[in-house]
């Protein structure tokens, strides 16, 4: 799937028309949250690594990085596309081995 055919899917799911940068936000650092704990569950307290709520939360976060690009009018995929370029450009010299 494209990212920009998942943001415009995505923002179907989407409900209000207030505070919805504050909201997504803040939905974001929360959701994050849960991707950290799971990490962290696994790294120091001997957890297995549940893939299915991790791929559930990385998901959610997916949601919410898309719908505060819908916000500003961004596509998705123009994300995407400059952090792969900036990423590139910042580890050329490891990516020539």
């Amino acid at each position: 799937m494209e990212f920009t055919e998942y943001q415009k899917l995505a923002n179907r799911t989407l409900l209000g028309n207030e505070q919805v940068l504050t909201n997504c936000a803040l939905g974001l650092a929360s959701e994050s949250g849960e991707v950290t704990e799971l990490i962290k569950k696994y790294t120091f307290h001997g957890e297995t690594l549940d893939r299915d709520k991790l791929t559930h939360e990385m998901g959610d976060v997916l949601w919410y990085l898309s719908q505060i690009a819908e916000w500003a009018d961004i596509p998705f995929d123009e994300v995407a596309t400059a952090n792969i370029e900036r990423l590139n450009a910042q580890y050329a010299q490891r990516l020539k081995k």
